[in-house]
């Protein structure tokens, strides 16, 4: 279960759990290769980092949007799962929270590609409510 912090000045923060190391050692070691990257999808379909290295490798727009919708959706049920209820910050600084930020990131950008524009800015929305340090988190 991740840790729900509630503060008096403001929504409250979910940090996920820590990824699963033998997810990470394997997109460590697949690097760019989008086969060896697929088959950690293969083997974490429900982990919404699994799904962000599977966007960023994509072939094209539409490939890379469907990685991330699907992303989109896991990071979704696992916030819930988390005690997210649709509301409440989801921060950058935490690197749990990283590979659900980064699916809806990934989202924004291929939606921005195929000219998707209410979903460009429905996730731009939906980021800055999730981490109003959004523009500022220092991701190059």
């Amino acid at each position: 279960m991740s840790d729900i912090h509630l503060s008096p000045s403001g929504p409250p923060e979910t940090i996920l759990p820590p990824d699963p190391a033998a997810l990470v050692e394997a997109l460590a070691a697949a690097g760019e290769d989008r086969d060896a990257i697929a088959a950690a999808v293969i083997g974490h379909p429900r982990n919404s980092l699994a799904w962000a290295a599977l966007g960023a490798v994509g072939r094209d727009p539409l490939e890379r949007y469907a990685a991330y919708r699907v992303g989109y959706h896991r990071g979704l049920d696992s916030l819930r799962a988390n005690g997210w209820r649709g509301s409440g910050y989801v921060r950058w600084r935490h690197e749990s929270n990283r590979g659900v930020l980064a699916c809806f990131e990934g989202l924004l950008e291929s939606a921005r590609e195929i000219g998707e524009r209410d979903e460009v800015e429905r996730m731009d929305l939906f980021l800055h409510q999730l981490d109003p340090d959004w523009d500022r988190r220092g991701r190059s």
